[in-house]
């Protein structure tokens, strides 16, 4: 294609015709030739007459060049006019248009199919065989090559995976590639293992070209706490230049709704490819936090949810008895308590119920000795991974605990007595405490001066002694030892946990030790020894765009595998729940590094920026066409046949060519006449369309699977639910309607309320379900919620008020008093009764209207509880266990005396039926 600036012609030879326009101006200047000039006498006897048509002695120069530039327009439009032509890419074979498809590039996922899409137009008019491979989803057997039209009618189902792809699967595929063949790459910028090996044997078939956005890569590591603040790393594909990026927490207020928490700022420096910051939030806040995640960046990657390491922890304490009265500031656990508790959940109980309890910590204070059963059984659950912590007293230095060999619930041996310093028969004056080396857990925490001890127990030498102390007074006297049991630790600290012994615990240095100790029972990583032998179940999942989704019926994983298994289809990111706690399992490691890839100098690297081709060959031959046309008008004009009354009729018939007609109606396809016949012949339950294609899944298969119900148990039989659109569909048809509540839906239009405010005026049902009694309480300020205020705001709604005992729907078909979908929430709400509605003679219920109730709301996602799949089984999980089926079972029920109150409205409350009612009742 020849082009001159942005502008390119498919058929540049044409414009050699340009050439003949100034042949042409010569030959229509000579057209028609001058008049010759001759004096006749008599032509004075025709002065003062007029003829209808004249014409002129030579044509006009603007007439000219009008007709000159109709016939340039002409030339210019056969020539093939293209506004920012695209560069053909060479090669006749076939084309394997390669994709990444990781979470990486999910931000940018649609530049990333336009420009694929244009790679197959390319190929579909070269006519060659394509084949789009996205790496995270091989397909099984040889290369399918087809058609570019049928790869380009299947674009819109890939979707990128919010893992990368495995080293080895992608090494086998490779290994089995043929050649004669062309790549497209389109890579998502970061470099792997197996990215070499891939480009090699892709240069061995033929062409390689790669496609990346010149953006880099932003991750998130897993949120940590370190220093009685949450550690955030963020990390960047391309280290050049200073950049900042906003990290957001997200949570849950105290009402349920979702929020953003806190935020801060990573700062990367010019040649930094890691970016930290310590976020400092209050325990309750901190406990709240259940994701963070980068500002602006769409992407599994830029998401770190969080789990158990940072929430709120259980801490035991256990004190040996004090037989003193009001003095409570000498108890042994009247500091822990104050130090632990906004950190903390405490529990209490004798050993056995609290170790059966599971806690975190579990804190002695002075206590020497245990029976022999609470030692083995608090032995084992350190070995499993809980910390015990003692403190030191009276009865611990008087005791033989740990003095002749080590004991297995303390970290050292024990000298007999102990150590009084201070007194008049001390070793010297109180001590302070030396700063804490970097291998303690209390690193980094200032030591107050005022922090003296007065006594102790003291340690015996031992080779471990040195390795096991966490902190030491200034003379060297270990103040503070631990050891490791298995999973497990065990802490002593040798001074009493009141202020008897040491002034520690009235500084604020005993509770951020106590708070490190507390939070590091949980450890932030987890090993496959740890998980050994369990199995976990997915609670949420992570898509590669980073949106959080319940994970549904997913199969459970072996702990093992959760531990140290790569991501995929098997192992999606998101947050495991196993008996006692959850994991999360985020897409980038503690550890990782984002990596941008470097290809090699022989392969051409593009950005993703596609500029779509313009034809102008129909503008220019419109403004050719419309040139002739006023070169017509013109030349009609000047020979005077626009006037008189021909020219009139003329007008006319003009002026009714111009006119644009009034904008008709659109006719009903014979598709929505076909389906209001359906729905209109048959009963048909129709849930209405939110856009959201999850959402309208599942309100399908919730209404398919109600209709199964209804057609077994009842003398209904319903046909297949159908999708309503509320601009274009027949409403009247649809005795009721399922209306998934969703925070994005359009907002219907004028035309649709007044449809819809006829259709609530005329008996129809619309079952409102916001989907969020899980997290939101009816009237909350829950997405959900404020989008049906908005939806409910222009429909004619009557008031309405919590389904009472005694309304019908608990009685139409099943006796009910709850009405559960997915959640069990018992905000429902009805039409209210009327205010005079009394309960009438022999009736155990009022004598209320016959209308049915046109409005029902709640956020129990009926549907989800409701949904079948096509062999008849439940697509969502609700609840657990045999108490979950038997909430589906409520559901079902619901449903079912839902759509018998909308075909049959009260009848149940006529007195005909008491009799039955009330032996059914056991009344």
């Amino acid at each position: 294609m020849w082009s001159i600036g942005p502008i390119g012609f498919s058929a540049p030879w044409l414009l050699l015709g340009l050439i003949a326009l100034p042949i042409l101006w010569i030959l229509l200047r000579a057209v028609p030739p001058a008049p010759i000039r001759r004096r006749f006498p008599g032509v004075a006897l025709l002065l003062g007459l007029t003829d209808e048509e004249t014409q002129t002695d030579r044509t006009p120069w603007w007439l000219l060049l009008l007709r000159t530039l109709a016939v340039a327009a002409a030339i210019i439009g056969f020539a093939g006019p293209v506004l920012n032509p695209q560069e053909r890419q060479a090669g006749d074979g076939p084309l394997l248009v390669l994709m990444d498809g990781t979470w990486a590039g999910a931000s940018d996922w649609t530049r990333r199919l336009e420009r694929v899409d244009s790679a197959l137009g390319e190929a579909a008019q070269a006519g060659r065989e394509t084949a789009v491979i996205v790496l995270t989803d091989l397909p099984a057997g040889d290369v399918p090559f087809r058609s570019a039209d049928v790869w380009r009618a299947e674009l819109p189902g890939l979707a990128p995976a919010a893992w990368a792809p495995d080293g080895d699967v992608v090494a086998d595929w490779a290994d089995g590639l043929g050649s004669g063949f062309d790549t497209f790459w389109v890579s998502d910028g970061l470099s792997y293992a197996w990215h070499d090996g891939l480009l090699e044997v892709l240069q061995g078939a033929g062409a390689v070209s790669v496609f990346e956005a010149q953006r880099p890569v932003l991750g998130l590591r897993p949120a940590r706490f370190a220093d009685g603040a949450i550690a955030l790393e963020a990390v960047r594909s391309r280290a050049s230049g200073a950049s900042e990026v906003t990290v957001i927490g997200h949570g849950l207020d105290p009402s349920g709704t979702p929020r953003q928490l806190a935020s801060a700022t990573f700062e990367f420096g010019d040649g930094e490819d890691v970016a930290s910051l310590a976020l400092s939030l209050p325990p309750e806040l901190r406990n709240r936090i259940t994701r963070f995640e980068l500002s602006g960046q769409r992407s599994a990657g830029a998401v770190s949810l969080t789990d158990d390491a940072l929430q709120r922890r259980e801490v035991a304490l256990l004190a040996a008895r004090d037989e003193r009265e009001g003095l409570q500031l000498l108890t042994p656990t009247h500091y822990l308590e104050q130090a632990l508790l906004p950190n903390a959940d405490l529990i209490e109980g004798d050993i056995g119920d609290i170790v059966l309890a599971n806690p975190d910590v579990i804190v002695l204070a002075d206590i020497a000795t245990l029976a022999a059963g609470e030692t083995e059984a608090i032995e084992g659950w350190v070995r499993a991974g809980g910390i015990l912590v003692r403190f030191a007293g009276p009865r611990l230095a008087a005791s033989d605990v740990g003095r002749d060999s080590e004991a297995i619930l303390m970290p050292v041996r024990l000298r007999a007595g102990g150590r009084n310093v201070g007194g008049a028969m001390s070793w010297g004056e109180p001590k302070a405490l030396r700063g804490f080396l970097p291998q303690s857990p209390f690193f980094g925490l200032a030591v107050p001066q005022d922090v003296a001890v007065s006594a102790q127990v003291m340690a015996q030498p031992d080779p471990t002694l040195a390795s096991r102390t966490i902190a030491a007074l200034s003379d060297g006297t270990p103040l503070v030892t631990r050891k490791r049991l298995d999973a497990g630790q065990v802490v002593l600290f040798h001074v009493t946990a009141n202020a008897e012994w040491s002034t520690l615990p009235l500084s604020g240095l005993f509770v951020q030790m106590l708070e490190r100790l507390a939070v590091s029972s949980t450890p932030d990583a987890v090993t496959a020894e740890d998980l050994a032998g369990t199995v976990w179940t997915v609670d949420q999942v992570l898509t590669a765009t980073g949106q959080i989704e319940d994970a549904g019926a997913l199969f459970g994983v072996a702990g093992e595998e959760l531990a140290e298994g790569a991501l995929g289809a098997d192992l999606p990111p998101g947050l495991y729940a196993g008996e006692d706690r959850r994991i999360a399992r985020n897409v980038i490691g503690a550890a990782d590094r984002l990596e941008r890839v470097v290809w090699p100098a022989d392969v051409p690297v593009e950005g993703l920026a596609v500029t779509g081709e313009t034809p102008l060959k129909g503008l220019a031959l419109a403004l050719g066409m419309l040139a002739l046309m006023v070169d017509i008008l013109a030349s009609l004009w000047l020979s005077g046949r626009l006037t008189g009354p021909r020219a009139q009729g003329v007008a006319l018939i003009v002026a009714a060519m111009l006119m644009v007609a009034p904008e008709a109606r659109a006719q009903e396809t014979v598709e929505d006449i076909e389906k209001a016949l359906l729905a209109a012949s048959e009963l048909s339950l129709g849930y209405v369309v939110t856009g959201n294609r999850r959402v309208d899944g599942t309100s399908g298969a919730g209404l398919r699977g109600l209709s199964s119900v209804l057609f077994r148990r009842t003398s209904i039989e319903p046909t297949d639910p159908s999708a309503v659109n509320l601009e274009t569909d027949e409403l009247s048809v649809y005795p009721f309607l399922y209306w998934a509540v969703t925070p994005d839906q359009p907002r219907p239009s004028t035309e649709a309320y007044a449809k819809l405010n006829r259709y609530l005026r005329t008996g129809g049902m619309i079952l409102f379900d916001t989907r969020d009694a899980d997290t939101a309480r009816f009237g909350g300020s829950s997405p959900n919620g404020r989008k049906l205020q908005e939806l409910a705001l222009p429909l004619d709604v009557p008031p309405l008020e919590p389904i009472p005992s005694d309304h019908v729907l608990t009685r139409t078909f099943y006796l009910l008093q709850d009405f559960p979908g997915r959640h069990a929430s018992p905000d429902v709400w009805v039409e209210a009764a009327p205010a005079d509605a009394e309960r009438a003679d022999g009736m155990p219920f009022r004598n209320l209207n016959d209308n049915v109730t046109p409005v029902i709301i709640g956020g129990n996602d009926w549907a989800s509880a409701w949904a079948m799949d096509a062999a008849g089984a439940p697509m969502y999980p609700v609840g657990r266990g045999f108490a979950g089926e038997r909430q589906r079972e409520i559901a079902y029920r619901f449903g079912v005396n839902l759509i018998m109150h909308v075909l049959t409205g009260n009848y149940k409350s006529d007195q005909v039926h008491v009799p039955a009612l009330l032996d059914r009742l056991g009344q």
